[in-house]
This record gives C-alpha cells, structure tokens and sequence, in this order.
C-alpha cells in the first residue's frame, strides 16, 4: 500500500471512529508495543506506550474496550506491562483470557498433548547447548534463537525439526514460525479466534463496533484475516512485509501517533 493510499483509508477510519458508538482496540504485545529483546524477559513497552494505553483506559467502558492479545502466558506478561486494573487481556493466542474484573480461564488440553508437550520439554538441554531459550506456556514451547548467527540458529532449527518429526504423537502440536524462533503449539486455538469471540460478543440490537487490530508477527495475521473488511488491520514493525493487514506503521513513533489520535477521537465522542 502506499502511503497515499494509507493516509485516506486512515482518514476514512477516524472520520467512522468519530460516529461509532462503540469501540474496540486490539493490540499485540511483543513487537508492537515493546521491542523484541534477547531475552523475552526483558520485553518492556517503548517509552510512552504505558501512558498511552493508561489513557485509552480511562475512557468510558461503556462505549470503549480495549484488549491485549499476545501468545504470551498472562502470568509472564502482566509484570512486564505494567498495567492490570480494568484491562482485558488474551493470552497463549487466544487460549487464555483474564476479563478486566480478574476473572482468568485457561481452555483445557487434551491429554495427549499434555504427553507431546512433555517429551519436547526434555529438548531443553539440546535447545540450550545450541544456544537456544526454551519459553514454557501453559499449551505451548517457544524455541527462541533471536541473536544467535544465522549457522547456529539453522542448527538448531534442523536439530528442532528431527525431533518434532520423530515425536510419537506429533500431530498433537503444531509447529509455527516466529520472528526469532519456533513455536510448537497445541492447535485449535488462535488469534483470529480472539477477534471472533470479541465481535460475536455485541450484544443483541447493539451496534457493531469499530475495530482495530495492531500485530507484528505472522502469529497475528491469523487476527488480520479474521477482521477482513470489518475493521481496520495495521502491521506494526520497523520493516514492511507481505501481510494481510490494511496498513504499516513504524513503531514506536507512528505507534504512539495512532494511539493518541484515537484517544482524541473516542475522548471527543464521549
């Protein structure tokens, strides 16, 4: 897309947010709203972002939602973001929520997938011998080989690869791409899952709300696909790539500009 062509479907998007009496913002957390870091425990908000989302947060509930989806266990990624009254937050891409009243639920794995995650933990010593970080969720395992040089990230993808081709009941888990890593995820829950719940939870006669969904990763262009023409999808990452979404921006500059201006539009709606 262009940037001309950014400019009017944004232009298009706030004059909509203008009228819309209800609204729902969607972000991602790693990548959009913090930076990647070696170390996923490290991954705090860029500057601005905790006073930009404190902001969308005082905004009127009954006209205003705001939600973080990420692939994170919420357990890893609430200290990191700083904020916890009042937010909804979906974690371990779309199998875990906690509602802004504290309210958690976590949906149940089938058992063979509990026996499949087990036996790929046991990889940890080779993961970490080849460089690698091993992150634990409670339905997945992250390889994570972000700052390793190409030949010793490949390592360990191939040496990951053999393993998972060779785990008894592999079909339990999928494997899925990430920047900086490999995921191996119990399917059948994902981020665009997320993004039908939340539109399918307008109630009865209500207006639908407009919707934005911001993510960096290929994790979120599940949530990109899900959205279609029903609301707005924006890539959030310092380079372009090929995407589902309708728009780029740039964090954390463009980020931060987007976010205030749609606190200015919902705070004059009121």
């Amino acid at each position: 897309m262009s940037s001309a062509d950014g400019g009017r479907l944004l232009t298009t998007f706030w004059a909509q947010l203008a009228t819309a009496q209800r609204a729902l913002l969607l972000l991602d957390y790693d990548g959009t709203l913090a930076p990647f870091t070696l170390d996923p425990a490290d991954a705090h908000p860029y500057p601005g972002i905790t006073g930009a989302l404190e902001r969308l947060l005082a905004l009127p509930t009954s006209s205003h939602r705001l939600v973080i989806v990420s692939g994170r266990w919420l357990r890893d990624l609430r200290p990191l973001l700083g904020i916890d009254h009042g937010l909804e937050m979906w974690g371990c891409h779309g199998r875990e929520r906690r509602l802004p009243d504290g309210r958690h639920s976590l949906t149940p794995l089938p058992e063979a997938a509990v026996r499949a995650l087990a036996e790929a933990d046991a990889w940890e010593t080779m993961a970490r011998r080849l460089g690698g970080r091993v992150e634990r969720k409670p339905a997945s395992l992250a390889f994570h080989w972000r700052g390793l040089p190409a030949h010793r990230h490949e390592a360990l993808r191939q040496a990951l690869a053999q393993r998972f081709a060779e785990l008894p009941e592999n079909n339990t888990l999928a494997w899925h791409d990430f920047d900086g890593g490999v995921e191996l995820r119990v399917p059948g829950r994902d981020k665009g899952d997320v993004v039908r719940t939340l539109l399918a939870e307008t109630p009865p006669g209500a207006p639908t709300p407009r919707i934005a969904y911001l993510g960096d990763d290929l994790t979120d262009e599940d949530a990109f696909k899900a959205l279609g023409e029903q609301g707005l999808s924006v890539l959030v990452r310092p380079e372009y790539r090929p995407t589902a979404a309708q728009l780029w921006l740039r964090p954390p500059e463009d980020l931060l500009a987007f976010l205030h201006r749609w606190a200015d539009i919902r705070e004059q709606t009121g």
